[in-house]
């Protein structure tokens, strides 16, 4: 109690009087609230989870690519199918797992049972079968024979028939040969599962220019053309009598490399081991094919030094590799650059001719006094066919370009 004098106080006076109050106010908030029920436990909502991202990632992955997770017969398949869609053993590791071969056995082995229809196989690896080596070694070795049977019988029949039935044995020669080649291009390990393209189109340009092609440039850079200018058909009988070493070497980097694959657990270290392959198949279907150029040429009364031959057999060679593993434009990008190269030549010099245009000659001519008319299709293809090993290295370094369906 205050006395009344003390009414006008101030309030800091009458502050140390509060807490004299402050057990009955406790008091009563303590009644009140014991009147007032309580929830029931079970009704309280629960604190809603913060979302931070997909506790499964693989489970994302595996929608996202469905369709080949169902297709799949082998993680392998599914391991060059994630890699064709750009994913690395560095991405693998944002889905927790080592390298994309990992990756790929959990999703074949969470994928769910495929459905029913015909049950599909899994492909073979290319391993020893020897009855299907006979067939397609026997189909690679036609094209030389019908070749080599054309050229016989002209060589052995040379001023006994005219000139209009030798052009007509030398026409029925050349398609037996373009079926023969068909036919070995069709199976086999030379066989291009997605077509070639506009491959054989500039394959016809250059086998032409290797039989025609140096009379051409000798005629054009002397003054001419005057005539009709002299064949040299010995390129062509060494490159269709290569193509049978030129399949086993395929076959060989094709078994290799689909050891290496099943072997490796490292993208990287895939693409390591297929790289030498690759220059060591190389390397083999030189060594098997310059004897056949060199004896080809010299049983034309050449000089047994076939180095455009050889340049264009490696490009053909690379191009129709590429071609099988699935990789058909970057052949046929290579072999138009070719062309390009072999027909800009005679162009250069014929443009030379017109006043102020001889500067656009002059570098023709050096090369052909420097290596002779055969520099130009050597410089054209060998140029063409480096540039495609440098690119097939890292093409056929791929998993994705030695495990399809």
């Amino acid at each position: 109690m205050h006395r009344p004098e003390d009414a006008t106080a101030p309030a800091a006076t009458a502050a140390p009087d509060r807490p004299a109050d402050t057990p009955a106010r406790a008091a009563d908030t303590l009644s009140r609230a014991a009147e007032i029920p309580s929830r029931p436990a079970e009704r309280r909502r629960p604190a809603a989870p913060v979302r931070r991202g997909p506790a499964d990632p693989v489970k994302s992955l595996m929608h996202d690519h469905r369709d080949l997770c169902e297709r799949a017969v082998s993680p392998l398949e599914i391991a060059a199918g994630l890699e064709a869609h750009g994913l690395t053993d560095r991405t693998a590791a944002r889905y927790r797992h080592r390298d994309v071969f990992a990756l790929a056995e959990e999703l074949y082995a969470r994928t769910p049972a495929r459905p029913a229809g015909p049950a599909v196989a899994a492909p073979p690896p290319p391993g020893p079968d020897t009855e299907a080596r006979a067939g397609w070694t026997l189909l690679a070795l036609l094209p030389g024979a019908a070749c080599l049977a054309t050229a016989g019988l002209l060589r052995a029949t040379e001023g006994v028939l005219g000139g209009g039935v030798r052009a007509a044995v030398t026409v029925a020669g050349a398609l037996l040969a373009c079926l023969a080649l068909r036919l070995c291009l069709g199976r086999g390990p030379l066989r291009a599962p997605e077509g070639a393209g506009r491959a054989g189109m500039y394959a016809c340009w250059l086998l032409s220019f290797a039989v025609y092609g140096e009379g051409l440039i000798a005629q054009v850079v002397s003054g001419g053309p005057d005539g009709p200018w002299e064949a040299g058909p010995a390129p062509l009988l060494g490159l269709t009598a290569a193509i049978a070493p030129a399949a086993w070497c395929a076959h060989l980097f094709a078994v290799r490399a689909h050891r290496k694959l099943t072997g490796s657990r490292a993208l990287e270290e895939f693409g390591a081991g297929v790289r030498p392959l690759l220059l060591a198949a190389v390397a083999l279907f030189v060594c098997a094919l310059l004897p056949l150029l060199f004896l080809a040429d010299l049983g034309f009364g050449g000089d047994g030094l076939p180095v455009a031959a050889a340049a264009l057999g490696v490009l053909f060679f690379l191009a129709r590799l590429l071609a099988a593993h699935g990789l058909p434009e970057p052949g046929t990008v290579a072999l138009a650059a070719a062309c390009a190269m072999e027909a800009a030549v005679p162009a250069l010099v014929l443009a030379g001719r017109l006043p102020g245009l001889e500067p656009l000659a002059r570098p023709v001519h050096a090369l052909v006094a420097a290596g002779g008319t055969g520099a130009v299709p050597a410089l054209a293809c060998g140029a063409a066919a480096l540039g495609l090993l440098v690119h097939a290295s890292a093409a056929l370094s791929r998993a994705s370009a030695h495990a399809r369906a």
